[in-house]
């Protein structure tokens, strides 16, 4: 039987647990809180991050990191992006040397433009090849419903990235995996941006054109930075790009479009933040991507017009119409 620790009882690492549980691995599931650590091995339940639904009884909580990586075969981090490195940092050595870890983030770290799967490797000193990367249509909820979704399993390795595939497939849960790590943490890092413009759209009050044409040259924005830094262009037609892109742009269960509505409503940062109730990472991953792309010598409106309004405080109507004026331009040359 496959042994596994999931570093996170948030929504995602709780589901996440349940999907590996569910696919036939004992689960050891790491919290901060010892309230939510208690509520999951007596209550079977996470009602703080997951109302509603039950953990299965093969995931046992702990509030001791360490006991949960004791023997670990699959290591599953699911933290706030721009926190991991300062949360995890002293662990290195509780990590078993045939682990594979797996990144269930999706953010570019601040200052240093690193993907999670390269934060990974740099705090724990981790060869590539030992890390794999979960993205696509992700949403929590939806997920611990049991709802049928796919997902895509990234690693430069193929055997660590079929482990984690055989790990979690189930009746429910299908995993493909991809080589290309660098095209699919950037399409789940990107897309919370996008979901944001979508999400101050919505909050404008527009209609369907409007998320279709956000949604599209959004997906035509993350395309363009992915291939200047080298992904596999299929990888944005697929379930990391295309997939995640829609199901996060949609989805009222996404923090990302969420807070976007509020900022499209009127609202500000600091009061669309306590009203979407939870870490949104395109806030913050938003300024990564924004000077990712200056370095890269990469044209991306959408995010910076996302930056200008959550960040730089200007009015939402002149930045509308500094996109809509954008001097016009083949769609395809």
């Amino acid at each position: 039987m496959t042994r596994a620790a999931v570093l996170g009882a948030g929504a995602w690492g709780t589901t996440f647990a349940a999907v590996l549980s569910d696919a036939g691995s004992e689960v050891r599931l790491w919290g901060r809180d010892a309230d939510v650590v208690a509520e999951i091995n007596t209550a079977r339940t996470n009602s703080r991050f997951l109302p509603g639904v039950e953990v299965h009884a093969a995931v046992t909580a702990t509030t001791d990191a360490r006991e949960a990586l004791d023997g670990a075969d699959i290591v599953a981090i699911a933290l706030p992006s721009q926190h991991v490195r300062g949360i995890i940092g002293g662990w290195a050595d509780a990590v078993p040397d045939d682990a594979v870890v797996v990144s269930l983030m999706k953010g570019i770290e601040m200052g240093s433009h690193q993907r999670m799967s390269e934060v990974l490797g740099e705090t724990w000193g981790l060869d590539q090849d030992r890390i794999a990367v979960v993205s696509g249509p992700n949403l929590a909820r939806e997920i611990a419903a049991r709802q049928p979704t796919a997902t895509v399993i990234a690693s430069t390795s193929l055997s660590a990235a079929e482990a984690v595939a055989a790990a979690t497939a189930s009746g429910y849960f299908r995993p493909y995996t991809n080589p290309d790590v660098l095209g699919v943490e950037l399409c789940g890092a990107y897309k919370n941006v996008i979901a944001l413009a979508v999400g101050i759209a919505d909050g404008f009050g527009f209609g369907n054109n409007t998320t279709a044409t956000v949604m599209t040259r959004g997906l035509a924005e993350i395309t363009r930075l992915g291939l200047r830094l080298g992904a596999n262009p299929e990888t944005f037609s697929g379930l990391a790009g295309m997939g995640d892109l829609i199901a996060t742009c949609a989805s009222p269960l996404s923090r990302n479009h969420t807070l976007g509505r509020h900022i499209g409503e009127g609202r500000s940062l600091d009061e669309a933040t306590e009203l979407t109730g939870g870490t949104a990472e395109g806030v913050k991953t938003s300024l990564s991507i924004q000077e990712l792309a200056g370095v890269a010598g990469v044209d991306v409106p959408i995010c910076d017009a996302v930056v200008k309004m959550l960040h730089e405080g200007e009015p939402k109507e002149a930045v509308l119409n500094a996109l809509l004026s954008r001097p016009r331009k083949a769609e395809v040359a």
